[in-house]
């Protein structure tokens, strides 16, 4: 992977395992799952992957969709609020 990494310039950002709310591709899997797996009875894995990709088609060809953005801004606040993260992306401090 490193090797990868430095033959096509991409700098590796790794991020701790608790800190879902500093990756930014968090924010495309709240609305995945809302769209395509939230009340579903998909019948197989075969239907449920088939809604998957015509998701990520759809979100690929609208990607600044208003019903998108929407989506990814409330599982943003979803997760700082989860982490009790504030704006200025540090959590909060309880007093004692």
């Amino acid at each position: 992977m490193k090797a990868w990494a430095a033959k096509n310039k991409v700098e590796l950002c790794f991020t701790p395992s608790y800190a879902s709310w500093a990756n930014s591709i968090e924010a495309h899997f709240g609305p995945l799952r809302q769209f395509t797996l939230a009340n579903s009875r998909h019948p197989n894995h075969t239907v449920q992957t088939r809604a998957l990709h015509a998701y990520l088609r759809w979100r690929n060809q609208k990607a600044r969709h208003p019903d998108v953005l929407d989506a990814q801004r409330r599982e943003r606040a979803r997760i700082r609020s989860e982490k009790a993260i504030r704006w200025g992306g540090r959590p909060t401090t309880t007093a004692a």
